[in-house]
């Protein structure tokens, strides 16, 4: 029997998927070892492997393919623990990275400090040369002054370095000059150049993704080899891929050149799964998914069956954080998971989050330290968590340590542990609901016009009051929710971009340009999959964008190419697809301006591996037991406002059938998941093996 293992390694939790010749998936979880990765991994299989009959070295032997996600390039960047980089640039431009894009939340806000640059100022270096728009050389680069920077790089000992030229994108001639300088006089040092990594219009953008791309391949390098190594010597013998921010998967070797891909690429492997659970119960092409894990709450969006991009992402605030420039599946994250701490401000009002207790020490109840109040401890305080029963029983939890410190709590703000528990789940009600808000309304998506897929352990807990106070009337929550973005890597492709970039704009299109931008886009593609070995009859298939805008707007939005290579008339059609786009987004369209298109991308997916055929058939309908209402298997005292405590039915997943439905006030304990129906709610399990939940307005 061979076997598909996909592994997500988040802040709290590692997530193990593993996925059989039948198709049949098994879920295994367990606390993640920042210090090594493989040590969580490991337990993680060994939960799958026993439920198997099996070891975890067996289910290993017997894999073809393990695909892994991970946020070790995310936490380094945010925790400044990447690799000693230079910054080397025109000369006059050094403040590229300092000045950024300039904004800020609130312009007359003077209580947050300027952001450093992700670079110090320090550590930039000029290079007198001068690459001009049109890609002639306004200054020819001065070689000796450059070997002059290359050796100071090398005397202060730069771990790796940056390099991000004026203009390197119409003209790498200079860029590719400092390149082999430092192939010569820094060997082994690894470098990134901008026009290989981001060929895009926007200077601040092009830079920074190239300093944090080359800030992490030390990091990650050693980081992937050492995976691979853990593998291999536990008796993995088949395909390593690595999971990507543009919601697909890579061989190891592509993103050691690419690191950056690596960043937010298990929050991206969300709205893949999203997408798979939309489609199998029909439910409509449109979904917000969202992952509620132990350190973040993550948002993605699902648009008429397709996951939506981005350029626009970054690591920490908007504005103050630092962008990643290259192309990613739209997530937005904010510190509100089952991990996050309850605190009380200077004003005395309570707040949750953006602090995490993490793995170690993870909630006061886990019993390993923890002190400070979690959304977790409050959960478990109102009654939803049997302590005994927590990722099925094994990690059973401290009900004294989570009174404890809600109770600690509570009484500092004169409330009782309940209303203190409660208010705790409100307020990352809130700040979910924000979240969602700026993903959608924000966009021009309404959410009342969507279904919500919910993935995280924490999910349970809140999203229906979430769905409802947003107006969504349908939730799909599956029963492998808990490794919602492990299991969206079961579903994933090797998916690889390239960018172009070619001004143009309607009234005077420059179609030879372009088409010169395409062919080079798609001899890029053909070249990646040239190289992907034992895949050369794998289908695959390409698509074309153009990140287009109206004339004196300053953002793009991402438009369809109609065709490979552009014909007259296919200008008409281009400016067509832009002013159906931004109508979709924005409820307005300007046929009399001009439209001016900017960076040209293509997106290669090759599917490496068939996804899982779910057992059971498929959604509310074809496959689904008729609707019957199953017996508790217990009851528990369970705290709602406004009601209060109440004796509440309790319901065990293994014990339910397709067709079974609950109505709320109720509790459904899955081993690695709880899923909370209030008064009014219910809860229906499909043919496919989800929960399907309507809030109150829309119960039936």
């Amino acid at each position: 029997m061979r076997l598909r293992i996909s592994v997500d390694t988040g802040g709290t939790f590692t997530d193990v998927v593993v996925v059989d010749g039948d198709g049949r998936l098994r879920i295994g979880k367990a606390l993640t070892t920042p210090d090594r990765t493989f040590t969580g991994m490991r337990a993680a299989l060994d939960v799958v492997a026993q439920a198997m009959g099996s070891t975890a070295r067996d289910l290993l032997a017997a894999a073809d393919t393990l695909i892994y996600g991970t946020t070790r390039a995310t936490n380094a960047v945010v925790t400044k623990r990447t690799a000693r980089t230079a910054f080397v640039t025109t000369r006059g431009f050094a403040d590229t990275l300092t000045l950024k894009e300039g904004g800020k939340h609130g312009p007359h806000d003077y209580t947050t400090d300027y952001p450093d640059p992700y670079i110090p100022r320090r550590r930039t270096f000029e290079i007198d040369e001068r690459i001009g728009a049109e890609g002639e050389v306004v200054r020819p680069i001065d070689m000796a002054q450059a070997r002059a920077v290359i050796a100071t790089l090398a005397a202060r000992r730069f771990e790796a370095v940056a390099v991000s030229l004026l203009w390197s994108i119409a003209n790498p001639v200079h860029e590719e000059a400092i390149g082999a300088l430092i192939a010569e006089m820094l060997p082994g040092v690894p470098f990134t150049l901008s026009h290989r990594l981001v060929p895009i219009l926007r200077e601040y953008r092009r830079a920074s993704a190239t300093a944090i791309d080359a800030s992490l391949k030390p990091l990650m390098q050693r980081h992937l080899r050492e995976m691979d190594e853990d593998l291999r010597a536990a008796g993995f013998a088949g395909s390593l891929l690595v999971s990507t921010s543009v919601g697909g998967c890579q061989r190891v070797e592509a993103l050691i050149e690419r690191p950056i891909n690596t960043l937010k690429s298990g929050p991206a492997m969300a709205p893949v799964a999203g997408r798979t659970h939309a489609a199998e119960e029909a439910l409509g092409g449109n979904a917000i998914v969202c992952d509620t894990g132990g350190t973040t709450f993550d948002v993605g969006l699902v648009r008429d069956g397709a996951l939506v991009y981005t350029r626009d992402s970054w690591l920490g605030p908007r504005w103050l954080g630092d962008i990643i420039g290259a192309s990613t599946v739209d997530v937005r994250s904010i510190g509100a998971g089952g991990g996050s701490i309850a605190w009380i401000d200077a004003g005395g009002l309570l707040r949750v989050g953006p602090q995490s207790a993490g793995s170690d020490p993870g909630p006061a109840c886990y019993g390993r330290g923890g002190a400070e109040p979690t959304v977790t401890d409050a959960a478990l305080v109102l009654g939803y968590i049997d302590p005994g029963y927590f990722n099925g029983g094994r990690l059973a939890l401290d009900a004294d340590a989570a009174a404890r410190v809600i109770g600690a709590l509570a009484e500092r703000l004169g409330q009782t542990p309940d209303r203190t528990a409660a208010a705790i789940l409100a307020i990352a009600n809130e700040l979910m609901i924000k979240a969602i808000g700026e993903i959608t309304v924000n966009e021009g998506l309404n959410p009342r016009e969507s279904v919500i897929v919910a993935g995280g352990g924490a999910a349970g807990f809140n999203i229906l009051p979430i769905a409802q106070e947003l107006g969504c009337r349908t939730v799909i929550l599956p029963r492998a929710a808990a490794a919602l973005s492990a299991c969206g890597m079961q579903y994933s492709d090797i998916v690889f971009e390239a960018t172009r970039s070619r001004f143009t704009d309607s009234a005077q299109f420059d179609r030879d340009g372009v088409n010169d931008a395409l062919r080079a886009i798609a001899e890029e593609l053909d070249g990646f999959r040239a190289g992907l070995t034992g895949l050369a009859d794998a289908p695959w298939r390409v698509e074309l964008f153009v990140e287009a805008r109206y004339r004196a707007q300053v953002w793009e939005l991402d438009t369809p190419v109609p065709a490979p290579r552009l014909a007259s008339t296919d200008v008409a059609r281009l400016t067509e697809a832009f002013h159906a786009v931004h109508e979709r987004v924005y409820a307005v369209r300007d046929e009399a301006s001009p439209v001016e298109f900017v960076n040209w991308k293509g997106r290669l997916s090759v599917q490496a591996f068939h996804p899982p055929d779910r057992p059971g058939g498929a959604g509310t309908g074809a496959g689904a037991d008729a609707a019957h209402v199953p017996p508790p298997t217990g009851h528990r005292d369970c705290f709602f406002l406004p009601a209060g405590r109440a004796p509440t039915p309790i319901y065990r997943g293994e014990a339910l059938r397709p067709g079974a439905a609950i109505a709320g006030p109720a509790v459904i304990e899955e081993p690695t998941t709880t899923i909370v129906v209030p008064a009014g709610c219910t809860a229906r399990l499909s043919g496919a093996g989800n929960y399907i939940l309507h809030t109150a307005e829309d119960a039936r």
